[in-house]
């Protein structure tokens, strides 16, 4: 999740971190595969190295090149044998999922959303279309980030009093701004998508029933295709799917859903995403340039306009997962440096406070620019 909260997680975090006087630390041994001869990685590296010698905070990271690993490493005390929270990337997977059932025709992009406690008479939320949920604007109140921190709507529905049915509470928010128009970063909206996943598989109330369900269907359409084996799905009291911030994945998964986010594709060549629904989640919406159907966006944003991705840095069309500490899965496609047409998927996975969020983000960015350049944003 892309916010400064969790009061509660400031001791845990603070075990963390590196004392002044400390040792720098070492970069993780192997760091370069070998078994990319011809990628272009020479200019990456100094980047990708520097995340654990100045992030310490860095817990794993994986540079796939044309579908081939180019660079993977870990923090001593962590392999391919740990599964790694996504926090907010789970938002990205989510999308995915919708897309399914888009083009199933089981559900309308720009019908409005099938959630049955809107479509009471004179109720305005009727308007909310599932575009304007998957874009982030869907106008209903919502406090991400509160002050206090505990009161933030997000870590009441997930850790406090919401647990046990947290589409109910999202869905029950009135509407603050006109569908469409304004954009709000609110891991209750991705909740309100898991929710109408479910109510579309399955009719039942049960929540092992619809729990079921839903893994079923990930595992079915998404993951298995994927090639993703690692994947811990959880689920509140109600059986809803928490698909705005908890999903667990080893890296190389990580690195597999970065494949799918990028083309689509299962590593056998198989369309898992539909082209045009992986165009639209890589889309701008209207109500903010760096933000599209639940994933962020490399586009370069007006003057003075947080970007999405990076600052002008790596193609425009690069895309990308963020969580909640430094959760990270960036693909980009264009021409490299090198003159070649490239693939790249970039994932970084740790436990980094918000305030050191963005040298690590920038970080990246060198990272993926001295593979694909910006060029013309």
């Amino acid at each position: 999740m892309s916010r400064k909260h969790l009061a509660w997680l400031a001791p845990i975090a603070a075990m963390f971190l590196v004392a002044a006087d400390a040792p720098k630390p070492a970069v993780p041994e192997p760091f370069r595969t070998g078994a990319c001869p011809d990628a272009p990685v020479a200019g990456a590296l100094p980047p990708l190295k520097s995340l654990f010698t100045d992030h310490p905070e860095t817990r794993a990271e994986l540079l796939l090149i044309d579908g081939c690993t180019a660079v993977k490493a870990y923090e001593p005390g962590y392999s391919d044998a740990n599964r790694l929270i996504s926090w907010s990337m789970a938002k990205t997977v989510t999308a995915m999922l919708v897309g399914e059932l888009v083009s199933d025709g089981k559900l309308q992009l720009d019908a409005p959303a099938p959630v049955a406690e809107w479509q009471k008479p004179g109720d305005p939320r009727a308007k909310i279309t599932l575009r304007n949920l998957l874009n982030m604007a869907s106008g209903l109140r919502h406090t991400e980030i509160g002050n206090p921190i505990e009161k933030s709507d997000t870590n009441q529905v997930l850790f406090v009093s919401g647990t046990q049915d947290m589409a109910a509470r999202a869905i029950g928010q009135p509407l603050e701004y006109a569908p469409g128009t304004h954009f709000e970063y609110s891991s209750l909206t991705t909740i309100i998508l898991s929710e109408i996943i479910t109510r579309t598989l399955t009719d039942s109330t049960d929540p092992r029933v619809r729990a079921k369900a839903y893994r079923d269907f990930a595992q079915e359409r998404l993951f298995g295709p994927a090639g993703v084996k690692s994947a811990f799905l959880e689920f509140d009291g109600a059986g809803t799917q928490i698909g705005g911030s908890l999903i667990y994945m080893t890296l190389p998964d990580w690195g597999r859903m970065g494949s799918v986010l990028l083309d689509g594709k299962a590593p056998d060549g198989t369309q898992i995403v539909d082209p045009a629904w992986l165009a639209f989640m890589k889309t701008p919406s209207k109500a903010y340039a760096g933000y599209g159907g639940q994933t962020w966006l490399n586009t370069r944003t007006p003057e003075g306009v947080e970007p999405g991705l990076f600052d002008r840095k790596g193609p425009a069309s690069a895309a990308g997962m963020k969580g909640h500490l430094g959760q990270f899965v960036f693909v980009g496609h264009g021409t490299g440096r090198d003159g070649k047409e490239h693939d790249v998927v970039l994932v970084r996975l740790g436990h980094t406070d918000e305030g050191k969020l963005g040298s690590v983000i920038a970080t990246l960015g060198d990272a993926m620019d001295a593979i694909l350049p910006a060029g013309d944003q």
